[in-house]
């Protein structure tokens, strides 16, 4: 039995003072209020629930398209570890189905042989939207076919999500992926408001980078955006680094759908964690100015954004409470994921995945399964 003592403790609902966490097979068996022991690891900072981030396309100088394979997801998830992502779904850009299905094979790998913090594999495309592709390989954009479908209903790659763009799309096709237990996320789209709505009627559950690639809130047509703010009960991922989305409209959004609805996600890219500034995929050069990934030409291409500079800009700039950001960037996402009983918050039975934060809530240290990976 593993003993923690943390001075204060976010439990995912209320912050407590001086609390005895015991771990057992790395699970929380008890959490009680206790005076410090000599026996305990002391925990400085303020503990709050590991960051569950579902769009994570590459970090520690790795992009999961130009190397999808197991020694690419253990890098990737410890470069996100530093900044207290306890788990992640790598994310694979739109691409040949080649590449998809090593990249499945590299998540299948990676979870049987139990590499902290990968639980799934989030495809975001093929099946998108020519105009709103963003930096998605205009190549690969394609109709779903049966090797694909078959794809996205492995039984072996842990949690799957998939972005499509529902004009694209069948509600069809896109109830048979939710019955499959695939989470459906819109995105990429230049999708109707009556589309979008059709298709969170056939079962899809979240948009993917809220704002961004999707058609947009308007006077006559609600788009994709007005669609996904007007849902309570659909999840948005929202990428915080004030590249992507205006501060005021990263505001209405979280007032709207609440933080109970909000993912915080990074959308990272290889540049996370390393000291990258040039990166080429898909015979396109990304290139680092500062905190902003671009193109030739200025198109945003993914982020350099971690997790706990999210949540530092959801305090300091939105004027979230600390308790509302790290809701954001845990529980709000396990939830979405179906792992609302597992993760995200700190209780017995749950997980012990927890960050330990400083005052300016930079990470101090992270745990998986009660075992420190950094710090």
């Amino acid at each position: 039995m593993q003993r923690f003592f943390a001075e204060n403790l976010f439990d995912g609902i209320t912050i407590r003072q001086n609390q005895m966490i015991t771990v057992e097979n790395g699970t929380i068996h008890s959490i009680k209020s206790a005076q410090f022991p000599d026996n305990a690891t002391q925990l400085l900072g303020l503990v709050v629930p590991g960051f569950v981030d579902v769009q994570v396309n590459g970090g520690g100088g790795v992009l999961f398209n130009n190397q999808p394979n197991v020694d690419a997801l253990f890098t990737m998830s410890r470069a996100h570890q530093n900044y207290g992502s306890t788990a992640i779904l790598p994310t694979l850009i739109t691409d040949d189905l080649e590449t998809m299905q090593l990249a499945a094979d590299a998540v299948a790998s990676a979870i049987a042989q139990n590499v902290k913090g990968i639980i799934g594999i989030h495809f975001e495309g093929p099946h998108l939207s020519q105009p709103k592709k963003g930096i998605h390989p205009t190549q690969h954009i394609r109709s779903i076919s049966h090797e694909e479908m078959a794809l996205f209903k492995r039984t072996d790659i842990g949690l799957v999500c998939v972005t499509l763009a529902p004009e694209n799309v069948s509600v069809e096709l896109i109830k048979e992926l939710v019955q499959a237990n695939v989470k459906v996320c819109l995105g990429h789209s230049n999708a109707s408001s009556e589309q979008t709505l059709a298709a969170l009627q056939a079962g899809a559950q979240g948009f993917t980078h809220l704002f961004n690639a999707m058609s947009p809130l308007q006077s006559r047509e609600a788009g994709m955006v007005g669609a996904a703010l007007l849902d309570s009960t659909s999840y948005c991922g929202l990428i915080v680094d004030h590249e992507h989305v205006d501060k005021t409209s990263c505001q209405l959004a979280i007032k709207c759908k609440t933080p109970d609805r909000i993912m915080l996600v990074t959308d990272a890219m290889s540049h996370v964690g390393s000291d990258q500034i040039e990166l080429q995929f898909a015979g396109m050069q990304i290139n680092r100015q500062g905190n902003k990934l671009t193109i030739e030409g200025g198109r945003l291409a993914g982020s350099a954004l971690d997790m706990a500079s999210a949540i530092r800009h959801s305090v300091q700039d939105l004027h979230c409470s600390i308790q509302d950001a790290i809701k954001m960037a845990s529980s709000t996402p396990s939830t979405f994921l179906g792992l609302q009983q597992q993760k995200g918050y700190l209780a017995p039975g749950f997980d012990a995945d927890w960050v330990v934060l400083t005052e300016q809530y930079y990470v101090n240290a992270t745990y998986i399964a009660g075992e420190q990976v950094f710090g």
